[in-house]
């Protein structure tokens, strides 16, 4: 669980975190993270929009746990884009979190005024009040566009990956170009067709592993970061074991070998120039 994956700036990055994504408050989302943190994860990623920085900030402090053993990432949301507006918005993300710094800070989506976001993470960064900045769901022409005007490039993106959708081109940019990889939806949000796979079970079963386990290990045997999450204790633990076993590469190519280019969830560059949708983040998401 201390494996880590260094930032182009030398910040040391869990590589396996534990992703937070629709785990609602309550004292299910506390015995959540209750079960992750005794099963050894200290790197957390959440978001505004995920509602849950505030009970993620109140587990963390009644841990026991000193503040420095946790990487904690977090997001700027579509609607808080703009030089201001990002930094107003990371200054609440810390109130809720109770912390006075983030050692990751991403823009959530390439929305509107990403590059007047980006300047002002830049300046937080400066201020050391962020360790990491990057971004999520960013393709290469967002890359490019920010690179313009950018003084630091995004030193990780978080992008959908899954053996099924393996986003080949775009890491190999992020290769070139020294940013991280960083995978959400890694088990393809919990596909059955996915984690039944033949071929995955198959490889599974050689190493007395489950499927699951299998694609995580790829995951960082590619190198990248990654963040799945479950509020099964079982799954949390099984999801942790993957440090006892490796890859060969004939499997890792039969692997290679199953992406189709299939998303399991929309298609962010899309999402963001569907006015409906943009209309709908305007008027009912709070800020």
């Amino acid at each position: 669980m201390n494996q880590t994956v260094q930032a182009v700036n030398g910040v040391n990055i869990p590589q396996l975190g534990f992703g937070l994504y629709k785990i609602k408050n309550g004292e299910a989302f506390e015995r959540t993270v209750e079960n992750a943190i005794r099963s050894g994860y200290r790197h957390f990623d959440t978001a505004k929009i995920y509602g849950n920085e505030a009970a993620l900030g109140r587990v963390i402090l009644h841990s026991g746990i000193d503040r420095e053993e946790f990487f904690i990432t977090s997001k700027a949301w579509t609607t808080d884009l703009g030089y201001h507006a990002t930094r107003k918005a990371f200054e609440q993300t810390c109130r809720k979190l109770n912390v006075t710094y983030l050692d990751m800070y991403l823009i959530h989506f390439a929305g509107p005024h990403y590059a007047a976001a980006w300047k002002a993470m830049e300046e937080l960064y400066d201020e050391g009040r962020i360790k990491v900045i990057g971004v999520a769901n960013f393709g290469i022409r967002h890359l490019e566009q920010l690179k313009k005007n950018a003084r630091i490039m995004p030193m990780v993106n978080q992008i959908e990956t899954h053996p099924e959708f393996q986003q080949n081109e775009l890491y190999d940019y992020m290769v070139q170009n020294r940013i991280l990889h960083e995978a959400w939806g890694p088990l393809g949000q919990g596909s059955k067709v996915l984690l039944e796979h033949p071929e995955l079970t198959a490889i599974a079963r050689s190493h007395r592993k489950s499927v699951a386990q299998v694609i995580l290990r790829w995951h960082l045997e590619r190198g990248s970061i990654v963040i799945p999450k479950s509020s099964n204790p079982q799954r949390i633990q099984e999801n942790s074991e993957i440090y006892d076993f490796a890859l060969n590469r004939e499997e890792r190519d039969r692997i290679r070998r199953l992406d189709k280019g299939k998303r399991y969830s929309v298609n962010p560059a899309g999402l963001m120039v569907n006015p409906v949708y943009v209309t709908f983040m305007k008027l009912f998401i709070p800020r």
